[in-house]
C-alpha cells in the first residue's frame, strides 16, 4: 500500500490533483483530456445530454437507468427490497419467490419509491456566498437556509411547473466552494417490473459481501408511471450482452453517496476516533438483535431481511473506513496533501488574511461536538428512539408547527419543495409489524438511557417509571399511527389537530420537542456552521491552488467515473475479472447463502455454463452508486453496478488505482436469465 500512497502524495506535491481513473466527476468538469489520452473517447454535448436523461436517482439511496422508451428502470435487487418487503404477506412473499409482472397492468406500485432524472443543472454559488457574507454561527445558519429555501421554491414554482412533479435540490459541492441547483423530473409512481428470488438477488450474503469472485443476480426492473400510463422515456440505454473485454473502457454513471476524501485532518481525526467507533459498537449491537429476532421464523426473516441486510452491509462499510484511517500511510498521504494546501496559504498574506484559521477552527469545532454527541444522536437523530412510528410522530408534530411559518424561515425538511416527498410517506401503505417494532423500539430505548444516563431529566420524562420494554408495548399497543389514513387525518388537521391528539406517539414527540430541537440548534449554531463555513474558505483556497482540475466529494448528485474491465493482485494471487454461470453452479451448496432457488435448479442444463455472470472494474465508486449502469462509448448498457471489492471500502477517503474494484452484474447472464429461467419474453423483448 505504500508505494501507491507515495505516488499520489508525489503527484500531489507537483501539481497534479488526481490519479488517472480517479474521481467522481460531474458531468459539466469531465477530463476530457485524460479520458481521450488513456481511451480515445472524449463525449461531446449531445452524448452527455443523452446520458444525464438516461440515468435516474432513486431518492432512497441508489441509482438506475431507463432501458427502454416506455419508463423501464434497471437498477439493483438490493435496492428494491424494501418495495418488495413491503409487497409481501405470509401469503405471498415477493421476497422470497420473487416476481414478474406478466403484463404492465399487473405492475406493483411501490409505496414509498420516488425517482428523479436530472433535467437542469445552475450555478447559485454567488447567491449563497453573497448571503452569508462575513456571517457566522447561527446568522451564517439562518442566512444560508433561508437562501436555499428562496432558491428552491423559485425552481419549483418556475415557468408554472406543478411542484408535485418536479424536485429542486441546492448541492453543495467542494464543501462549500460552489453551489450548484439541481432540478429533477419526479415520478412517485413507480411500479415492480420484475425481481429475483432473494436468494438470487442477495446470492452469497454477507459472507461474499464486498468480495470477489461473486455471483450475485443483483437485478431489478422497476417502471416509472404517470397520470396513469408508462413514462415516456425516449433518452434511454440499450443493453449490449457483450459487455467489455478486459481492458475496455467502462464509464459509471450514477449518484454516489457520499465521500469525505476533501475533509481536514482534524475530521478525519476524529471519524476515526469517535463517530466511526460509536457508529460501529451501536450498528452490531442492532445486528445482534436483529438476527436475534430472525431466528423466530419465518414470518421474522420476512419482516427483518431487508434491515438486517442493510445494517451488516453499513457495519462491513465502516469497518472499511475505519481500516483506511487506521492505516498511519492514509493519514501520511492527507497530512501532506493539507500542508500543500497551508503552504500555499501562508505563502501570500492577502491569502492569510483570507483562510489562516480555518484548519484550526474546524479541529475546535469537532472537539466540541463530543460534548453534545449523545444528546444529538439519541434525540435529533433518533437513535434513541428508533421506530417508524416516531419518526412519522415527529414529522407530524414539526410539520404542524413549521408549514405555518415563511418558506424561508422553515426547517429544510419542511420547504414547500420538499413537501410531496413528505406527504408520500405519510401516505405510504408500507406494513409496519407491531411485534417487530417492539423489539427494536425497547432495544433503542435502553441505549437511550445508558448514553444519557438514568437520572437525565429528558430520560425520565420519556421513559417515566417504566422500564423501556413496557414503554415500547404500551405506545406501540395504544397508536393509530400504521393507519395512512390516520396519518393524514393528522396532517391535515395541523396544528390543532396535533395539540388534541392522544395518541402516545403524537404526545412523546410534542413533550420532547423543545429539547430535540435545542441540541438541534445548538449543533447547527456551534458545530454545523463552524465547520462550513471554514470548509468554504478552505473550498476556495483550495480552488486558488488547483482551480477546477480536482473533483469534489460525491453528494448523491449525478457524477461519471471511467475505468476499464481489470482484475487485480491479492496475496501474490491474479484475481481474474469475470465469474461465469458454470462458476454459480460450483460454488453452490444448497445451504444459506449459497443456496440456489428452484428456478435456477430447474434452468441448470438450459444456461450456457460460459455466460459471464460479475466482473470486476478499476471504476471509482462508493455507495449509491448501487444499481448505476456500466456503459461504454456508444452509451449501451454494458454492466450493472451492485458492489465494490473489499478494498473499495477505504474509498470515502482514497482512491487506490492498483486495488480498488467495482463489481457488477454482467449483461449476458441478465438477458439470458430473464429467458431461460424467468420465461419472461416480453421484457426481454422491451429491452431489445
Amino acid at each position: 500500500m505504500k508505494k501507491p500512497l507515495l505516488a499520489m502524495t508525489l503527484s500531489l506535491l507537483t501539481g497534479v490533483a488526481a490519479q488517472a481513473e480517479e474521481g467522481m466527476w460531474t458531468l459539466d468538469n469531465l477530463p476530457l483530456e485524460a479520458l481521450q489520452a488513456d481511451y480515445g473517447f472524449s463525449p461531446d454535448a449531445q452524448w452527455l445530454a443523452h446520458a444525464q436523461r438516461s440515468v435516474v436517482r432513486l431518492a432512497g439511496g441508489c441509482s438506475g437507468s431507463f432501458v427502454s422508451p416506455e419508463g423501464l428502470v434497471l437498477t439493483n435487487y438490493h435496492c428494491v427490497m424494501g418495495c418488495v418487503q413491503q409487497l409481501s404477506s405470509a401469503e405471498r412473499d415477493i421476497l422470497k419467490d420473487g416476481f414478474v409482472a406478466a403484463d404492465r397492468e399487473q405492475e406493483l406500485r411501490c409505496p414509498t419509491y420516488e425517482l428523479n432524472r436530472l433535467e437542469q443543472v445552475s450555478d447559485v454559488t454567488a447567491r449563497i456566498h453573497q448571503a452569508t457574507q462575513d456571517r457566522e454561527g447561527d446568522a451564517y445558519t439562518a442566512a444560508r437556509q433561508a437562501e436555499i429555501a428562496n432558491i428552491t421554491a423559485e425552481c419549483s414554482a418556475s415557468d408554472g411547473a406543478d411542484s408535485s412533479n418536479q424536485r429542486c435540490d441546492v448541492v453543495e459541492l467542494y464543501h462549500g466552494g460552489r453551489y450548484h441547483l439541481y432540478r429533477y423530473q419526479r415520478f412517485q409512481d413507480v411500479r415492480l417490473s420484475f425481481v429475483p428470488e432473494s436468494a438470487m438477488g442477495l446470492f452469497g450474503g454477507d459472507p461474499d459481501n464486498f468480495n470477489f469472485p461473486r455471483y450475485s443476480f443483483d437485478m431489478a426492473l422497476l417502471r416509472a408511471w404517470q397520470d396513469g400510463k408508462p413514462v415516456a422515456s425516449p433518452q434511454h440505454f440499450r443493453i449490449n450482452p457483450a459487455g467489455a473485454e478486459e481492458g475496455g473502457l467502462t464509464m459509471i454513471l450514477g449518484h454516489p453517496g457520499s465521500t469525505q476524501r476533501l475533509l481536514t485532518v482534524a475530521q478525519l481525526e476524529a471519524a476515526r476516533d469517535h463517530a466511526l467507533v460509536a457508529r460501529l459498537l451501536y450498528l452490531s449491537e442492532l445486528r445482534g438483535l436483529l438476527n436475534h429476532y430472525a431466528s423466530g421464523g419465518e414470518e421474522q426473516v420476512r419482516h427483518s431481511q431487508a434491515e438486517l441486510m442493510g445494517v451488516e452491509n453499513t457495519i462491513k462499510v465502516m469497518r472499511g473506513m475505519h481500516r483506511a484511517l487506521a492505516d498511519p500511510a492514509v493519514f501520511e498521504l492527507k497530512r501532506a496533501q493539507e500542508q500543500v494546501l497551508k503552504d500555499h496559504v501562508a505563502a501570500d498574506p492577502q491569502r492569510q488574511a483570507q483562510y489562516a484559521g480555518a484548519w484550526e477552527a474546524i479541529a475546535d469545532a469537532e472537539t466540541a461536538y463530543r460534548d453534545i454527541a449523545a444528546e444529538h444522536g439519541m434525540l435529533e437523530l433518533g437513535l434513541g428512539l428508533y421506530s417508524p412510528y416516531f419518526r412519522h410522530a415527529r414529522t407530524l408534530v414539526r410539520a404542524a408547527a413549521e408549514r405555518d411559518k415563511a418558506d424561508d424561515q422553515r426547517l429544510p425538511e419542511f420547504n414547500e419543495a420538499t413537501l410531496p416527498r413528505v406527504v408520500q410517506g405519510l401516505e405510504s401503505t408500507a406494513p409496519i409489524y407491531p411485534e417487530y417494532e417492539k423489539v427494536k423500539l425497547a432495544w433503542s430505548l435502553t441505549k437511550l438511557r445508558e448514553e444519557l444516563g438514568a437520572d437525565a431529566p429528558i430520560v425520565r420524562q420519556i421513559l417515566g417509571r417504566q422500564s423501556p420494554q413496557a414503554a415500547a408495548a404500551a405506545w406501540i399497543d395504544a397508536t393509530t399511527l400504521a393507519d395512512p389514513q390516520a396519518r393524514m387525518a393528522l396532517w391535515e388537521g395541523g396544528a390543532e389537530a396535533i395539540a388534541a391528539s392522544e395518541d402516545p406517539f403524537i404526545v412523546l414527540a410534542r413533550n420532547i420537542d423543545p429539547a430535540a430541537r435545542a441540541v438541534r440548534s445548538r449543533y447547527q449554531d456551534q458545530i454545523e456552521s463552524v465547520l462550513e463555513r471554514n470548509a468554504q474558505r478552505i473550498a476556495q483556497a483550495r480552488f486558488d491552488l488547483h482551480g477546477t482540475s480536482i473533483y469534489p466529494d460525491a453528494t448523491f448528485s449525478l457524477r461519471l467515473s471511467y475505468g476499464s474491465v481489470k482484475g487485480w493482485t491479492e496475496r501474490g494471487s491474479q484475481i481474474t475479472p469475470f465469474t461465469t454461470t458454470a462458476g454459480l453452479y460450483e460454488r453452490a451448496t444448497g445451504q444459506d447463502p449459497w443456496a440456489l432457488p428452484p428456478s435456477w435448479l430447474a434452468a441448470q442444463e438450459r444456461l450456457d455454463p460460459d455466460t459471464r455472470f460479475n466482473f470486476v472494474s478499476s471504476n471509482d465508486i462508493i455507495g449509491g452508486n448501487s444499481g448505476s449502469p456500466v456503459i461504454n462509448a456508444q452509451a449501451e448498457v454494458i454492466g450493472l453496478v451492485f458492489d465494490g471489492n473489499i478494498h473499495a471500502l477505504g474509498g470515502a477517503y482514497w482512491y487506490d488505482a492498483e486495488l480498488n474494484r467495482g463489481v457488477s452484474v454482467h449483461p449476458a447472464i441478465m438477458l439470458e436469465a430473464l429467458d431461460k429461467v424467468y420465461d419472461a419474453g416480453h421484457l426481454l423483448r422491451e429491452l431489445r
